[in-house]
């Protein structure tokens, strides 16, 4: 197979990949989920764990798919079909990357939508709809909102053109571009926004809340959760850093820039954490709160809150950016695939993806307003499934996630020639045997435990 014009394309520069890879890991995953699964878990106990999966189980699988990318140089399925072919290994090997791919296109599907209601919240928040608003009209915006699928198919859509708009201008002048501007422009804000809610809000009681352990607050499923969350909030699994990697230059050391990438991404986490915290802490709100912290719980912060308004307006925009960055990295392997398999120019591979994954938003915008379509009861293990969205949910992040990452760390292991994956890494043969025990030990058996315990087969 000969390489396409978009896979024999290079990161300008190493800081500019860690920029990228940054910028791609960098998402809802942070700053929407990290601060409530932290409320829920206990705080300060879960935030140690949660950083010790990232240096001990995250960091060595992110290694792993950089330097498959970087070997296969291709999008990620052909990409481990290379190096399984060159490792003397079956190409069927190469589910490995298609998986990841899968992965990540169907996570984007409902990503997209999700970035979509922070765009919404946006214009909520500057036109002053939270200003004085009740508890209970501030939840009546957002019911309104996830019920709406003409609102919601219009948000969503100005995110994918957005997308496809970065994305077809290639790797230079699009996600180089964008990840320059935008990356520095969401820390620069969180910082604002982590300042000023030091200043108005409970800043001491965050602290003591996010950094003070207390293990009886933590017990083994919340271990398990900060475990599945370093893994997945670097953007693992999903065809992303297989695709990243796909671009970086022989030259490049790939074990410092994955350390730098896991430090930006753990150290932005943090700061949403402290952005968000004080200001629920100064108004007497609850970390607890769950999936709606960001869009019912800190909506009612800012209702009551000096220049709530503004501050409001400011934290949906980095939330968008956040999100956008993402989603921008998640279609990037989609894209290189159309034009490896279909021989694509990359402005229709762009807009063909661009497309298949505004259809597949509509499953989850109208599996939000009820559509009887998207509406369904099966009961799978641990739960049950109402909608599509559910059910996509459910497989992503339960299923195909979990296998991915398994599929990834046993095909770095033991499919990948040692002398290939070491050449890859360009390290100390401590370091080296280090990296290895862990793919080929360590990550699966963690993996493992994670899948059995989301599909409910293990409580612990």
């Amino acid at each position: 197979m000969h390489e396409s014009p978009s896979i024999a394309s290079r990161w300008s520069s190493r800081l500019l990949f860690i920029l990228a890879s940054t910028a791609a890991a960098v998402g809802l995953g942070n700053i929407w989920k990290f601060p409530y699964i932290t409320g829920e878990n206990g705080g300060g106990a879960f935030v140690l764990v949660y950083l010790l999966c990232i240096a001990g189980i995250g960091i060595p699988i992110m290694i792993a798919e950089i330097i498959i990318g970087r070997r296969g140089r291709h999008s990620p399925g052909y990409a481990a079909r290379q190096v399984a072919r060159e490792s003397g290994r079956s190409k069927a090997w190469q589910i490995t990357g298609w998986v990841g791919m899968a992965t990540g296109f169907l996570v984007l599907s409902f990503y997209a939508v999700i970035a979509g209601w922070a765009l919404a919240y946006v214009y909520e928040a500057a036109s002053g709809t939270f200003a004085g608003a009740s508890v209970a009209e501030i939840d009546q915006v957002f019911g309104d909102l996830v019920s709406s699928s003409a609102r919601l198919t219009l948000w969503h859509g100005l995110i994918i053109a957005g997308v496809v708009l970065v994305v077809g201008n290639g790797i230079k002048d699009g996600l180089e571009r964008a990840v320059s501007w935008l990356l520095p422009a969401m820390v620069i804000l969180l910082i604002g926004l982590a300042g000023y809610a030091a200043y108005i809000g409970d800043f001491a009681a965050a602290v003591d809340f996010m950094f003070a352990p207390d293990f009886s607050e933590l017990t083994v499923n919340g271990v398990m959760l900060a475990l599945g969350h370093a893994f997945f909030s670097l953007g693992l699994a999903s065809g992303v850093v297989i695709m990243y990697g796909a671009y970086l230059s022989k030259s490049t050391s790939v074990v410092q820039t994955s350390l730098w990438v896991a430090l930006a991404d753990t150290l932005v986490a943090l700061l949403a954490g402290l952005a968000i915290f004080p200001i629920v802490f100064g108004s007497q709100l609850t970390p607890e709160a769950g999936p709606g912290l960001i869009f019912q719980t800190l909506p009612v912060a800012f209702s009551q809150m000096p220049a709530g308004n503004a501050l409001g307006t400011i934290f949906f925009i980095m939330l968008v950016i956040a999100a956008f960055t993402s989603a921008i990295a998640m279609i990037e392997s989609a894209v290189a695939f159309m034009e490896e398999r279909f021989k694509l120019n990359r402005w229709p591979a762009t807009m063909a993806a661009g497309f298949t994954l505004w259809l597949l938003g509509q499953v989850t915008i109208y599996s939000f307003s009820g559509a009887s379509w998207t509406q369904i009861d099966w009961q799978v293990p641990g739960k049950q499934l109402t909608s599509l969205f559910d059910v996509i949910d459910y497989a992503t992040s339960n299923v195909l996630l979990p296998l991915g990452g398994l599929l990834l760390a046993v095909f770095a292991g033991w499919v990948m020639k040692s002398a290939y994956s070491s050449d890859e890494l360009n390290t100390s043969p401590k370091v080296f045997r280090l990296w290895q025990f862990i793919v080929r030990w360590l990550a699966p058996i963690a993996i493992v435990l994670i899948f059995l315990q989301l599909i409910g087969i293990i409580q612990f």
